[in-house]
C-alpha cells in the first residue's frame, strides 16, 4: 500500500483526490492538510463518509507526524514552490497538480530532488485526453505552423494562461523549429492591447474565465483554404483522477523531477 497525504484536501480538486485515493485498493489515504476546515473529517468533506482523519494545518509538521510515501498537492500558485521544497527536504515523493511554477523554479526543484534522492512529478494537466490533445497538436505543427490557442476555465482559476496552454505552445514551437516550418506573417497593426492574446513562444493564447466552465482548450491551426481545430473538454473534475492515481503509483519510478503525464503513458 502506498501511503498518500493530500495537501489542499478540502478543495475542489483535493477532495476528488481524497475520494480517488480512498477508492483505490493499492493506495491508503493517511492525511489531509489545508488552511481551512481544520479539524473536520477529510472523508466527510470528500463525500465518502467519516474516515476518522481530520484536516490538519502545517505541511511540514504533518509530514513529520504521518510519514506518507507520497504527497499530492492541489493548493495555490503562491505556495506551491515552498510546498514542493518542504516535501523534498523531508524526503517525501510528491505529485504536483498546482500550476504556477516557473521553469527556473522547476530547475531548482529538480536539483534539490536529485540531491535528496527524492522524486517529484509535475503535470500541467492530469487528463489523458488533454495529454493526447497536446501530442496531436505537436504532430500537426510542422505541417500547419500557423496556430492560436483558446483556453477556457472556471472563474476561480488563479492563473492565466493555463499551464496546459503554455505547455501546448512550448511543444508546438519546438515541433515547428525542428521541422523549420515558418508561419505566415501576422499583419495586424491596429488593435487594443491584449486583443491578440498573450504570446507564448510567439503563439497567441486567449484565456476565458467564466462560471460554468471546468477546463477546456481549443488549438486552432490555419492553412491556405483549410482549418483544423483540436479541442478537448473536461466537463467534470473526475476526468483528472485516473492521471493523478497513475502518477501517485509511478512517481517513485523516476528519481528527480518529471514534467508531464506523457512520461507515464
Amino acid at each position: 500500500m502506498i501511503r498518500v497525504l493530500v495537501n489542499g484536501a478540502d478543495g475542489r480538486m483535493g477532495s476528488q483526490v481524497v475520494k480517488a485515493v480512498y477508492e483505490d485498493k493499492d493506495l491508503e489515504f493517511v492525511g489531509g492538510v489545508s488552511v481551512t476546515n481544520i479539524g473536520k473529517d477529510a472523508g466527510e468533506l470528500a463525500g465518502v463518509g467519516a474516515l476518522g482523519i481530520a484536516i490538519r494545518e502545517g505541511l511540514g509538521q504533518a509530514l513529520d507526524d504521518i510519514k506518507p510515501d507520497v504527497v499530492v498537492d492541489f493548493t495555490t500558485p503562491k505556495v506551491i514552490f515552498e510546498n514542493a521544497k518542504t516535501c523534498i527536504e523531508h524526503g517525501v515523493n510528491m505529485v504536483v497538480g498546482t500550476t504556477g511554477l516557473t521553469a527556473e523554479q522547476r530547475g531548482e526543484l529538480a536539483a534539490l530532488a536529485e540531491q535528496r534522492k527524492t522524486s517529484i512529478f509535475i503535470a500541467p494537466n492530469f487528463s489523458i485526453g488533454a495529454v493526447l490533445m497536446m501530442k496531436l497538436s505537436e504532430e500537426v505543427a510542422p505541417y500547419l505552423p500557423d496556430v492560436e490557442i483558446i483556453e477556457l476555465h472556471h472563474n476561480n482559476k488563479l492563473d492565466a494562461p493555463s499551464g496546459t496552454a503554455i505547455m501546448t505552445a512550448n511543444k508546438i514551437d519546438a515541433a515547428r523549429k525542428a521541422a523549420n516550418a515558418q508561419q505566415a506573417p501576422d499583419k495586424t497593426h491596429e488593435s487594443l492591447d491584449g486583443a491578440r492574446g498573450a504570446k507564448v513562444d510567439d503563439i497567441p493564447i486567449h484565456s476565458v474565465r467564466l462560471p460554468g466552465y471546468v477546463a477546456h482548450q481549443q488549438v486552432l491551426f490555419g492553412g491556405y483554404g483549410e482549418l483544423l481545430t483540436i479541442r478537448h473538454d473536461s466537463i467534470d473534475r473526475k476526468s483528472f483522477m485516473p492521471g493523478v492515481i497513475l502518477a501517485v503509483k509511478k512517481v517513485s519510478s523516476r528519481p528527480g523531477l518529471t514534467f508531464g503525464l506523457e512520461n507515464y503513458l
